[in-house]
């Protein structure tokens, strides 16, 4: 796999030799149980996989060429390259500017933008729609587009499956940045329509199974499908693809449950004919993660503490396995961490923060499990080890 320049000040020296260490024991990356370190009376049990990956790494690497190569042009970001407040501030330091918020909602306006100026694509991707408004503007934003290669093979992968005729269900969150570009790029060669959850999925189900009260179906699903979507015959033949941060097993479930539905609807003969049996489309690092995370929830400990942006969905869904199995703290950098009573922590559904007493037990053992998102740098998960050893 492809080495990235990533600065050095997103580096751990302590998380890089685990991570080196466990490369040399395991390089096909088949053992899923998690690193253990020591400091005083702390024993960290530290998840297998986590922290930058593939697409995270090729975007930073690409964003920082672009303010080595570009000295003097005005460089914008379309939004947040990756969900992580660290690495936004320092591009932000750096210089660079964000033309929209991660809702769509423009900060500057395009019509202030000229050919000469530099645009990044986020990570994420962008929508048709803004990529013709740059080429009107004979902006070069290819150059330096940093759109992770998992989400553009959502994107193959759609069109793919529409040259078969079929129309798409994307699961994903409909005002995420990468579910609003990749609906874009689907609509430009089928229909589709978002779904969010499992209770979605259902309501949808039902619908085909039984097209009765249509106009309640498409008021719930307002703004989430293609123009002239035809909820009566756009849903005859179907296939499911993903935002790729997803919780793998609800796209997983959401995938069999429309196999079921068309099962039941067009009997054992005929349902291939009307249901795409895709594979899922979540990434790699998405897929590493959840895994490592529930096999490090299986280990005993006092508490669990996941690392990575607020509004960062892998990093959520780190946080809800976690949930399952130990009381868990939801931080994006060690200053949250208070003092060995409180710490600040992101309630992850409704992304507000909130002071928590009682944060470590008063014993003379404690036990952390570790984890952070795939856009969260190892220094920021190695300065929340530091703090917690500097107040034990």
């Amino acid at each position: 796999m492809k080495k990235f320049q990533v600065p050095s000040f997103y580096k751990s020296d302590i998380l890089t030799e685990i991570k080196n260490n466990r490369k040399l024991e395991d390089p096909l990356k088949k053992d899923f149980t998690p690193s253990f370190i020591k400091f005083g009376k702390i024993e960290y049990i530290i998840a297998r996989h986590f922290g930058f990956c593939y697409g995270v790494e090729n975007a930073i690497e690409i964003a920082f060429n672009a303010l080595e190569n570009e000295k003097g042009k005005r460089i914008f970001l379309l939004s947040e390259m990756i969900h992580n407040p660290k690495v936004n501030e320092d591009l932000i330091s750096a210089g660079i500017q964000f033309l929209q918020d991660t809702k769509g909602n423009q900060l500057i306006s395009f019509d202030t933008l000229n050919e000469n100026d530099i645009v990044l694509i986020p990570a994420f991707g962008t929508t048709l729609e803004i990529e013709d408004i740059l080429h009107k503007k004979s902006i070069q934003f290819k150059k330096y587009n940093t759109t992770c290669p998992f989400v553009e093979k959502v994107w193959n992968r759609s069109e793919q499956l529409a040259n078969k005729g079929f129309s798409l269900i994307l699961h994903g969150k409909p005002t995420h940045e990468e579910t609003r570009a990749t609906f874009s790029h689907i609509n430009k060669h089928t229909k589709s329509i978002i779904i969010n959850d499992i209770k979605e999925a259902e309501i949808l189900g039902n619908f085909i199974l039984n097209p009765i009260h249509e106009s309640e179906v498409k008021e719930k699903f307002k703004g989430r499908y293609s123009q002239n979507f035809s909820f009566m015959n756009d849903l005859t033949k179907v296939g499911v693809v993903n935002q790729t941060t997803q919780l793998s097993s609800e796209t997983l479930f959401i995938s069999n449950y429309f196999k079921e539905i068309m099962f039941k609807k067009y009997g054992p003969e005929h349902y291939k004919d009307h249901y795409a049996d895709t594979k899922d489309t979540l990434c790699y690092a998405t897929n590493d993660n959840q895994q490592a995370v529930l096999e490090l929830i299986k280990y005993p400990a006092d508490l669990a503490i996941v690392i990575g942006g607020a509004n960062s969905s892998n990093t959520s869904h780190l946080v809800e396995i976690c949930e399952s199995a130990f009381k868990t703290y939801f931080i994006d950098n060690a200053d949250k961490i208070l003092n060995k009573s409180s710490i600040i922590n992101i309630d992850c559904k409704t992304k507000t923060s909130k002071v928590l007493n009682h944060f470590l037990p008063e014993k003379d053992s404690i036990k952390i499990l570790i984890t952070s998102g795939a856009s969260c740098p190892d220094s920021v998960v190695e300065n929340v080890i530091l703090k917690i050893n500097s107040i034990v």
